[in-house]
């Protein structure tokens, strides 16, 4: 099943985080299928690639429930 996770990156005490797509048996870090978006919890700034993203959702990959907030408050569900 196809996931739509975070991936962390960035320092120690200075998380970021690409929103990505990936299979759900693989490690957080592992290897990614497509990323698809950026988050910074500590700025709360976000780039998401909308057409990606609900492409995705329509072919079946579950969202976490961290990156469901992220997309229920960019209103991405609104154009499906």
């Amino acid at each position: 099943m196809l996931k739509i996770r975070l991936k962390r990156f960035g320092r120690k005490a200075q998380p970021c985080y690409r929103i990505v797509v990936t299979d759900s048996r693989v490690k957080r870090d592992g290897r990614a299928i497509e990323e698809v978006g950026f988050y910074n919890p500590l700025t709360d700034e976000t780039h998401l690639k909308f057409d990606r993203i609900v492409e995705r959702l329509k072919t079946g990959a579950q969202p976490t429930e961290t990156v469901r907030n992220i997309l229920l408050k960019a209103k991405v569900f609104d154009s499906l």
